[in-house]
């Protein structure tokens, strides 16, 4: 990266002001939170986010529209020239890309989320950014960050700077005392969860409070009561940095009931899947795939249940076989009615849905095989009740297949 980037004349040093988002779960919320509570507020932001679901122009955002095609190929095209056939991977070029055009466009703040890990990671070649954010930590990647969670720790905690202050979101123990040595290594000023700062639900208000000042702010837009910690996190880099942008503060109420963020817990509300079913159920989408996401929106299906005891939950499950099914299904025993499981459409690296039915089996949770989610919605569709959700979830790459066929 620092080759590339330095025959490019070194565009990650002519950037606006960078907030840089690491963590497991949550940054990419965390992003979305932060680029709305700032365009609220009048700022242009970029922000650079992986993986795409169906485009992937929607990585690049260039002061709030995602990169054209056009210009996307000229800046790769340049790239690979100043590249001259030198190894590189897609990531590191793409973020090389990246960073040109955000050095090129005008704005207000770059929001910037790790790719992987973080110490190593192709985004963390930025010296000073304004702010660093690490969302929660949790066990992913294992083949590329370690088999524990306190390596994982330390290489999310890479991208602490001396004197930059870190913006720490609700953390295990074990991998908070990481981050909290490497910042009192290098010296980063760290404010963090349950201790500077902290956030409840008050009925349907925000409760937010930190350095002394209780804020009340509208109940954030991103369903599930996991978001309200990545909102929290979004809402103390936004005090943090607020004085350090030009033109305008920034707004957190308005910004938090504005947040968009496909595939979180999202409520899809046409298209040929939610034609299937009848008008009193839903239809959801979900691409968390690991074993803290599994365990958080199993919350959620479980305050659904509550809500509504009669009200059936289906669930249909892709992943990658990078992933942990077993970790990730076994919170979900005696919540759902029914689980599916697919194989993601065109996908080499999808865990099959024979072993992912296999996975099921072993947590205790019966189980059918599908051959599609379509098909899967179907037989969740049988089920005689007058209300009720279906649920398709486990994974990015199916969220973004299915997002492809419903606009």
């Amino acid at each position: 990266m620092e080759g590339i980037l330095a025959a490019l004349g070194h565009p990650e040093r002519a950037l606006p002001p960078v907030i840089h988002v690491a963590g497991t779960n949550g940054k990419g919320s965390t992003v979305a939170n932060l680029r709305s509570i700032l365009e609220a507020a009048g700022h242009r932001v970029h922000t650079y986010t992986s993986p795409h679901l169906v485009r992937f122009n929607e990585r690049i955002v260039l002061a709030g529209h995602e990169i054209d095609d056009p210009a996307f190929a000229a800046i790769l095209e340049e790239c690979e020239q100043v590249n001259a056939g030198k190894p590189i991977t897609l990531f590191e070029i793409t973020t090389a890309a990246a960073f040109l055009a955000y050095a090129r466009t005008p704005a207000d703040a770059l929001v910037l989320e790790v790719g992987l890990g973080g110490r190593f990671d192709a985004t963390n070649v930025i010296d000073r950014p304004l702010a660093t954010a690490i969302s929660p930590v949790s066990m992913d990647h294992l083949q590329y960050l370690g088999d524990t969670l306190e390596k994982i720790a330390f290489e999310k905690a890479g991208i602490l700077k001396p004197g930059v202050p870190g913006i720490i979101g609700p953390q295990d123990p074990r991998g908070l005392a990481v981050i909290e040595a490497r910042a009192a290594e290098i010296g980063a000023p760290l404010h963090r969860w349950g201790h500077e700062f902290t956030a409840r639900m008050e009925g349907d208000r925000l409760v937010f409070e930190m350095a002394g000042v209780r804020e009340i702010l509208p109940r954030p837009a991103l369903p599930g009561a996991h978001q309200v910690g990545n909102a929290a996190i979004s809402l103390a880099v936004a005090r943090v940095i607020e004085g350090h942008l030009a033109n305008a503060p920034v707004d957190r109420a308005h910004g938090l009931e504005r947040t968009r963020w496909p595939a979180r817990l999202q409520r899809l509300t046409r298209g040929p899947l939610v034609n299937r079913l009848r008008p009193d159920w839903t239809l959801w989408l979900d691409g968390g795939h690991n074993e803290d996401a599994g365990r958080v929106i199993a919350e959620h299906i479980a305050g659904w249940r509550r809500a509504e005891p009669d009200a059936p939950v289906h669930l249909i499950l892709g992943m990658l076989n990078t992933k942990d099914p077993r970790g990730y299904l076994r919170h979900f025993k005696g919540l759902v009615a029914s689980l599916a499981t697919v194989t993601i459409p065109g996908e080499p690296a999808s865990l099959s849905a024979e072993d992912a039915a296999a996975a099921a089996r072993d947590v205790g949770i019966p189980v059918s095989v599908a051959a599609s989610v379509a098909e899967g919605v179907a037989r969740a569709a049988a089920d005689p009740n007058e209300r009720g959700h279906v649920l398709v979830a486990g994974s990015l790459y199916l969220a973004g297949k299915v997002l492809a066929d419903h606009g």
